[in-house]
């Protein structure tokens, strides 16, 4: 099977170019943060910390090298085979782990346990990641067209799921990390037992998965920069936090569908 891996490379290219072209242009629109009723007092946490970019790359690099390099796709056969042969009991509970790490950071602050950002913050936050989690994966399922294990169809690279459950992860610790950093980590048992039952169920192949795990904690990382210049546009000119908000987002349920509506006056 032939696969095209340049273009998806490029496409990516394009994406950080525009998104530092995004933050030279607002630069003079910087948004000082204060401190919330409802969350803690927080320094430069909405900084890019290139470091905190490494991990979230070599997961990325390896998922791409598992579609080009004989020896690593090697690897996805021969885990798959092992997993193959202690024949594990399949369930769907990937379908619901991978949101377990965003619903926990609400549930912990619904009982008083406070994160960096209140509510209104962290929901534009989780909702920005997961608008940049789906700009990744799906236009590279569609462009990289690898076959799932189970020749189901050939959207296999990189996982959704996983890129879903690790962006989630990666919320939960960038929220508690600085408060209690034992609960920060306890997101990520939920995405790895996301990543690792999407092997299981024979619908992604190993590198499917890591490159997800990379690009769900890039995205969460992107939607934190990003999150000063998102609030100055929905808050509009001329606005601070002291002024009441002209923008409301809510979560809904319609026709057997999940998602978020955005509101804001002119």
């Amino acid at each position: 099977m032939k696969i095209h891996y340049q273009k998806p490379l490029i496409y990516l290219l394009i994406f950080i170019s525009f998104l530092s072209r995004f933050n030279a242009q607002s630069k003079d629109s910087t948004v000082v943060e204060e401190p919330k009723q409802d969350s803690i007092a927080v320094v430069n946490t909405h900084k890019l910390n290139y470091k905190s970019l490494i991990v979230p790359a070599v997961l990325i690099t390896y998922g791409v090298t598992s579609l080009t390099m004989n020896k690593v796709k090697q690897l996805n056969i021969s885990t798959r085979t092992e997993i193959g042969e202690h024949q594990p009991t399949r369930m769907s509970l990937d379908n619901y782990t991978q949101y377990a790490p965003a619903a926990m950071v609400y549930g912990l602050n619904a009982i008083g346990i406070k994160g960096k950002h209140n509510l209104r913050d962290r929901t534009i936050i989780y909702a920005s990641s997961q608008l940049i989690v789906a700009a990744f994966t799906m236009p590279l399922k569609y462009m990289v067209k690898e076959e799932r294990p189970d020749g189901s169809n050939t959207l296999s690279f990189p996982s959704g799921h996983a890129a879903t459950a690790f962006s989630s992860a990666q919320f939960m610790f960038r929220e508690f990390k600085d408060t209690n950093f034992l609960l920060s980590l306890s997101g990520y048992p939920f995405a790895i037992f996301t990543g690792v039952y999407r092997m299981v169920n024979d619908k992604h192949w190993l590198g499917d998965v890591v490159a997800g795990a990379g690009f769900g904690i890039l995205s969460t990382e992107l939607a934190y920069w990003l999150f000063p210049r998102i609030d100055h546009l929905l808050r509009g000119k001329g606005k601070n936090k002291n002024t009441l908000s002209s923008s409301m987002i809510m979560p809904f349920y319609q026709n057997k569908a999940v998602g978020i509506g955005f509101v804001k006056n002119f």
